[in-house]
């Protein structure tokens, strides 16, 4: 097997979107472009989605890694409307999709068009993840579109198996239909909620940060694997766990952390990028694929079911906003209300991705009777332009629509005075601590160590404040902008006399990594990274 065209993909794709970070444009949307352009690139190698490798080996550890930087507390007290977006809209969307293209494609049956509806149902985890975090949306509405991905896979993979199994000619009733959907919800989180406290005990007996990092790197396989041998729905188990594991993290050691932490930022960073890059990827095939339909005529359709994906969101997202509240004193007690503006954002926020095309292209040739599958490469090509319109058209207009309603995101002041109380608390228990520890005879230190220990204490404390206190009028820097500052170029000149003294070989290389490694975590901690965009 040549490795070469993957290597490429991973390189070339990770080096586009390093690019795109420096330019206004999201990532996706400019890794969706350059794979477009570069199918139809000479010597370029063919790239096919395959639903058995993007399913259990892509999708796990992109839903493990948003459901880790998800809250289960905020998504908890927002249970509502993510359930009404989930499995509400996706089975509306499913059937009225369906039904759309039932009726405006001859010979179309209406199973082969509820499995189009259930392949282009779902918004995607990745998409909505990355323009969430581009656009700066306000933390509910963020919440929202984030548990409405992490849990819509379930419900369309779920919807598509149903209708695909009627299409190809299993004669399977609505009332087996509605129990394998079941059974697929219900075993999906039951596998998660016992995966989940083994694993997080696991974690949090394994001694060596390596032999944790290891395992967490395998938790989202395990957990879509072991659901999908019972045919349950393995994104529900992976949500669960990732989410259980996401919410005890602090149970975990700060090097397991630390570590933990810049890994699956780079797997995320990885993966999205070969993603995207993917879906753009496959015009060629698609277009190669349309057989008996004409280009122009498939273009029409898929005008059609583009703006019907669209409108259909809107017309599912305005009444599940309103009549709750309408309807219940107790929705209108417990959630804040909201204007026209935030349900507009959501219901435009709907871009699909690399999950509706894999899941299509795992439609078989042919039926149970032998007869080729219906339409087959239509619905292909339906998806690929669902994905990317609303990728291009929702994705590029979404950031102008949140700057013209002007939608009141997290205001920094704000965040930096409840950073600040919150470290202010910390520090006073950190104090009486630090004070009782000392008292101890156990516990004798030289004074310059006891004063350092409450030197770090009250730098820790004061560098929050300080975020709010005025700039240099000269430099424009804080006094934490500052100290750190000056912190790291002392920092750089030790480094850079432990190399001089390895070069001169008055060390050897082994002492030198010690000694810088040290410099390392002095330089994390004085030096905090700010901006993780």
């Amino acid at each position: 097997m040549d490795a070469l065209p993957l290597i490429a993909l991973v390189a070339v794709s990770a080096a586009v979107a390093g690019a795109a970070r420096r330019t206004p444009v999201p990532a996706p949307l400019v890794l969706v472009a350059v794979g477009l352009v570069a199918g139809y690139l000479p010597g370029v190698p063919t790239y096919h989605l395959d639903a058995h490798v993007v399913l259990p080996l892509l999708l796990p550890p992109l839903l493990h890694t948003a459901a880790l930087d998800s809250s289960y507390l905020d998504l908890r007290a927002n249970i509502r409307p993510v359930a009404l977006l989930s499995v509400g809209y996706t089975l509306f969307a499913t059937v009225a999709v369906g039904w759309l293209a039932y009726r405006i494609i001859p010979d179309l049956p209406l199973t082969a068009a509820l499995v189009l509806g259930a392949v282009v149902a779902p918004p995607d985890a990745v998409t909505a993840a990355a323009i969430a975090r581009r656009v700066g949306l306000p933390s509910r509405v963020t919440t929202i579109l984030q548990g409405e991905s992490l849990v819509n896979d379930a419900t369309a993979i779920t919807a598509f198996r149903v209708a695909l199994a009627a299409a190809v000619g299993e004669g399977m009733s609505w009332g087996e239909g509605i129990a394998e959907f079941l059974l697929a919800a219900v075993g999906g989180v039951g596998v998660g909620l016992l995966l989940m406290v083994p694993l997080h005990w696991l974690r949090t007996h394994l001694k060596e940060a390596l032999l944790q990092n290891t395992l967490s790197l395998l938790i989202p396989f395990v957990a879509y694997a072991a659901a999908e041998r019972v045919h349950a729905s393995g994104v529900l188990a992976v949500v669960v766990v990732a989410l259980y594991l996401g919410h005890r993290s602090w149970q975990v050691d700060f090097a397991t952390r630390l570590q933990e932490a810049a890994v699956w930022k780079m797997v995320a960073f990885v993966l999205e990028s070969a993603v995207f890059a993917l879906i753009g990827l496959q015009l060629p095939f698609v277009l190669k694929g349309l057989g008996p339909f004409g280009v122009t005529e498939a273009i029409g359709y898929a005008v059609i079911v583009f703006l019907a994906v669209v409108v259909v969101r809107f017309v599912w997202v305005y009444p599940a906003t309103y009549l709750p509240r309408w309807l219940s004193r107790r929705v209108r007690e417990r959630e804040p209300g909201t204007d026209w503006t935030a349900p507009l954002i959501v219901g435009w926020a709907g871009m699909r991705g690399v999950v509706s095309l894999a899941v299509a292209f795992s439609i078989p040739l042919v039926m149970n009777d032998g007869e080729p599958f219906p339409a087959r490469s239509l619905v292909l090509f339906l998806t690929f332009t669902t994905v990317i319109g609303t990728l291009v058209i929702q994705g590029l207009t979404l950031p102008v629509l949140v700057r013209v309603l002007k939608l009141p995101g997290p205001d920094p002041q704000t965040v930096t005075l409840i950073e600040a109380q919150a470290q202010n608390e910390a520090s006073e228990a950190a104090e009486a601590r630090l004070a009782e520890l000392l008292d101890d005879p156990h516990n004798s230190l030289p004074p310059p160590l006891a004063d350092r220990l409450r030197s770090v204490l009250e730098r820790r404390r004061n560098a929050v404040w300080e975020r709010l206190g005025a700039a240099d009028p000269v430099t424009g820097e804080s006094a934490d902008d500052t100290y750190r500052r000056l912190s790291r170029e002392m920092i750089e000149a030790e480094r850079a006399v432990f190399v001089r003294l390895r070069d001169e070989r008055r060390i050897d290389d082994e002492m030198m990594r010690t000694l810088l490694r040290r410099l390392d975590l002095e330089e994390a901690a004085a030096y905090r990274e700010t901006d993780e965009s």
